[in-house]
């Protein structure tokens, strides 16, 4: 049956996709792209690799975890950033309200590009977004942040196990996490961690692979994807090999 979705989903992600681009999304893009490259970078410290953009993450998120968080004075940047943006890392995270990814790696504004969405999943919309910040905005690393005690993936689960049936657009969100918790169903352990750690996997694997854009600039090693599980408890991020 999560084989059956995951197809299903793929086929719905890359149609709506062709429809955007026969509707002209390349000419916005061009467009949104003229104004970024115009515009120089207003913080110089955030041009870096990806594997320095991965060290300083965890860095923050060691002072975030230990009470030690710099001091971050919006007045003093307010003005550079109006001018434009060069975020050193993007983060697809999930949109529960408890997980703020500007806190958990002790960042600053216009550091971070964050995505967000329940269930931490690549939709087209959020595919696109995270191909604009790499391609218009000079992003190296994207991150998957999954977190502890996921109320979306729990649904699925529920959805998969007791057959619940959601209302509004729920159940679509539940099909789109559903492949993971097929992959963790028969591990030994807790379900829900599993399925939290293989829906990070997955989306970690599925912007890698994702054409035209990210694929390319992976194989390239001028992008790294990651992924990392944030505990709620303790407010580390753990990542996933």
């Amino acid at each position: 049956m999560c084989n059956a979705k995951k197809q299903s989903n793929k086929m719905t992600f890359e149609g709506r996709r062709g429809f955007l681009k026969k509707a002209g999304v390349a000419a916005v893009g061009t467009a949104l792209g003229s104004q970024s490259l115009a515009a120089s970078s207003p913080k110089p410290e955030n041009t870096i690799s990806a594997d320095e953009a991965l060290d300083r993450l965890m860095e923050g998120n060691m002072r975030y975890v230990t009470g030690t968080s710099k001091l971050h004075d919006f007045n003093a940047e307010r003005a550079a950033l109006v001018g434009g943006q060069n975020p050193y890392a993007c983060i697809l995270s999930c949109a529960d309200s408890r997980i703020a990814p500007e806190y958990a790696f002790d960042s600053s504004r216009g550091d971070l590009f964050v995505v967000r969405v329940a269930g931490n999943f690549v939709s087209m919309n959020g595919l696109a977004s995270l191909e604009y910040a790499v391609t218009y905005l000079g992003t190296r690393l994207l991150m998957v942040l999954g977190h502890q005690g996921c109320g979306a993936i729990s649904g699925a689960i529920s959805m998969i196990r007791e057959g619940n049936v959601l209302p509004g657009s729920l159940p679509e969100l539940m099909e789109s996490l559903a492949p993971s918790v097929g992959l963790a169903i028969n591990q030994p352990g807790d379900l829900l961690e599993n399925a939290i750690r293989e829906n990070v996997r997955l989306n970690v694997a599925a912007l890698r692979a994702a054409s035209p854009i990210l694929s390319k600039m992976v194989v390239k090693d001028e992008l790294r994807v990651v992924g990392g599980v944030y505990s709620l408890e303790s407010g580390r991020v753990d990542l996933l090999g």
